[in-house]
């Protein structure tokens, strides 16, 4: 399988919800309030032999009316149109901005437009629930009663190798995603799983809605994926956004 980081930049965020671009050459950390996190905003594709798969879709930001993702596809190789999956690890705005793109006259469409959505039945109606600042419920109406979205219930398999379970670590209805192909695993856990330093210590985050479950399992898959040769992909990790132990 071929991983492409996409990445969309680096920010920062704190209790505004807001990202804010952040460049280490010309900004300092300091500078921005208080507890600000420092995060990398960073879809993946997955090329397998079945699928070109989109692992969350960023924050949705455009750029001369081209929506960021749609280029870093195109820049990659692959024409938006191509791909055939997306994997939604839930809808926060930073993973799911980009679901859709909107159009003058026509509102908001889903932004690929041969793919397969996935994406969790409860955490679609907690979005709606729950709605702004963590989702922009307006960007995820194209995701109510469309044909090419798949409403997930609880755990399961797509096409015979792409295992999804939900966790309620992070939020109550994430879910994650092990890709199997070839004797090789991919792991992507979105927010349950976002940086590389997470899976190493020892970690309860105050912005999970379990955070000791969201340690205790960040654990278990690092114990299993070293045992089992995973592939990891961290969402957020500035530097590490790929972590292969068969290779360490």
């Amino acid at each position: 399988m071929r991983i492409i980081p996409l990445s969309e930049g680096t920010f920062t965020i704190d209790k505004t919800k807001l990202f804010v671009p952040f460049d280490e050459g010309s900004h300092d950390l300091k500078e921005r309030p208080a507890g600000s996190l420092l995060v990398e905003i960073q879809p993946f594709v997955v090329v397998t032999s079945k699928d070109i798969l989109l692992l969350d879709t960023g924050l949705g930001f455009e750029k001369n009316g081209t929506l960021q993702l749609h280029q870093n596809l195109m820049n990659a190789g692959i024409n938006p149109s191509e791909v055939t999956k997306v994997l939604l690890s839930h809808l926060h705005k930073d993973h799911a901005g980009g679901v859709g793109v909107e159009r003058e006259g026509l509102g908001y469409r889903l932004s690929l437009p041969n793919a397969k959505y996935y994406v969790q039945r409860s955490e679609l109606a907690f979005a709606f629930e729950k709605g702004f600042p963590s989702f922009v419920t307006g960007e995820l109406v194209c995701l109510r009663n469309n044909s090419r979205v798949e409403l997930l219930d609880e755990g399961g398999i797509i096409d015979d190798y792409i295992e999804f379970a939900v966790t309620g670590a992070h939020s109550p209805f994430h879910q994650v995603f092990l890709i199997k192909e070839d004797e090789q695993t991919i792991f992507f856990g979105g927010d349950d799983a976002p940086q590389l330093q997470q899976m190493k210590h020892r970690f309860v985050a105050k912005y999970d809605f379990d955070g000791p479950k969201a340690m205790e399992l960040r654990q278990q898959w690092w114990k299993k994926g070293r045992t089992e040769n995973w592939v990891f992909l961290f969402y957020h990790d500035v530097k590490n956004p790929v972590w292969d132990f068969s290779k360490k």
